[in-house]
């Protein structure tokens, strides 16, 4: 079979919460003034306190409320797709399989959270949502949810991707949210940023501080996060948990789970709930590897350590490993993939050896990306096309060694509003950026003192 699809009835009925399940348990995060640990009540000024409650929840499995699976069925479950053409051109033994998550509206994996995040607040009776956005997945992602419930939404979307990606900020639009390019100067953290550097190609902790601070300052306004922390890690499960039930469908299981990350949201939605087996010691041998750019070096690069999410230090500090909160990412077409820490449970695995990590640069992804078109006819995301890489490297290893097996990969969105990126890449004008050593050690230096984790 080349798609294995689950009917309506088969969407999960409740999320996986991997905190329960961690070898040993997660630092606690720290109030970003006092350095203590973090109350769940600090988070009240931003978060709604379903939200609040999932954070820090201890329990394995948290039920989907029916309005939000009934949203869910608009889309899910996505289907799982052997990646057979593609294993042709490789001329691999390797099984090849994405979980396709281009197929929302949104075009991507984030209203997977939107829509939760959003209802949670709707019937706690905010009217307003600040957000941050990158390449524009997670605005166009809470745009739409907004719009279903009725919920303003104010979008700092990075500078570089605004310009870059022009139909993602109509997409936003369409569905009613003001979307401005971070920095701006509607908020402190914009106008200090926009006073050192006029010309700011924005990041995706400046556009977060920007979004804080708005929904600080209005009382009907929370925020809502696209990436990194647990409750958002948490909705996204519901990847990988349709993921093992279409594996089972063909008979298969994963030798390797393969997913690009940014903060972590999408690779950790497909890849907990295998990570379980794995934890429980039913799959032992399984592995994990996080694909992620050059340009972003958290996992391969960066430190374990205490950081902020945001630029301007507003939020908690987050046990992560970090290229610093002040890092200037490189204007990469992989927008979604330019923040400069990940989430807290990956982070925490990636340190215990259960996950590995590789970083590529943008014009080998890009081939991989324009080779999988070519074959299996998905034109992918920047941000996918890096799982994909990680996916033919593991593929190819497999060829190498003259063995089958099995690699399953997250195909978290679609391109079809980066085509200006594939422009680029097939005249041949899209540049690699690797970071000077120097660059990130300055970075670095300006982490919180905090003591070591």
């Amino acid at each position: 079979m080349k798609k294995f699809i689950l009917a309506e009835n088969d969407l999960p009925q409740q999320w996986y919460n991997i905190l329960p399940d961690l070898p040993t348990p997660l630092p606690p995060y720290l109030n970003p003034v006092t350095h203590e640990p973090l109350r769940p009540e600090d988070l009240a000024p931003l978060l709604p306190q379903a939200v609040i409650e999932q954070e820090f929840s201890p329990e394995r499995w948290i039920d989907i409320p029916e309005q939000v699976r009934d949203i869910y069925r608009m889309w899910r479950p996505s289907p799982l797709v052997r990646a057979d053409r593609l294993e042709k051109a490789l001329d691999t033994p390797a099984k090849i399989y994405f979980k396709y998550e281009g197929v929302s509206p949104a075009g991507s994996h984030k209203p997977n959270t939107a829509i939760p995040q959003v209802y949670y607040n709707a019937n706690e009776g905010v009217r307003r949502l600040t957000t941050e956005t990158g390449a524009g997945q997670w605005g166009s992602a809470l745009s739409f949810a907004g719009s279903l419930f009725g919920v303003a939404v104010t979008v700092y979307m990075v500078r570089a991707s605004y310009h870059q990606k022009p139909y993602r900020r109509s997409l936003m639009h369409t569905w009613g949210a003001e979307v401005f390019p971070s920095p701006t100067e509607r908020t402190q953290a914009g106008r200090d940023i926009l006073a050192k550097d006029p010309e700011s190609s924005g990041s995706l902790g400046i556009a977060i501080s920007e979004a804080v601070e708005d929904a600080l300052a209005h009382d009907d306004t929370k925020f809502a996060l696209g990436s990194a922390m647990n409750h958002v890690v948490l909705h996204q499960t519901v990847i990988g948990l349709e993921a093992k039930r279409q594996l089972e469908m063909a008979g298969d299981y994963p030798d390797v789970v393969v997913g690009c990350v940014g903060g972590g949201s999408n690779f950790s939605g497909l890849v907990f709930p295998f990570m379980a087996d794995r934890l429980s010691g039913e799959r032992p041998q399984t592995r994990f590897v996080a694909a992620e750019p050059t340009a972003c070096p958290t996992l391969t690069r960066g430190t374990y350590t205490y950081d902020y999410p945001d630029s301007a230090g507003l939020g908690p500090l987050l046990p992560m490993r970090t290229v610093g909160h002040g890092f200037m990412p490189a204007p990469i077409h992989a927008g979604g993939l330019r923040f400069h820490g990940d989430a807290p449970t990956l982070c925490a695995l990636h340190e215990q050896g259960y996950i590995e990590a590789r970083a590529y640069e943008q014009g080998e992804v890009f081939a991989e990306a324009v080779r999988f078109a070519r074959s299996e006819g998905f034109v992918m995301a920047p941000e996918s096309s890096h799982a994909l890489r990680g996916a033919v490297q593991e593929a190819l290893a497999a060829k190498e060694e003259g063995r089958e097996r099995t690699i399953l990969f997250g195909l978290s969105g679609h391109g079809h509003f980066d085509l200006g990126a594939f422009d680029a890449y097939l005249a041949g004008e899209l540049e690699d950026y690797t970071i000077p050593q120097a660059q990130l050690d300055e970075a670095l230096s300006q982490l919180p003192k905090i003591a070591k984790i």
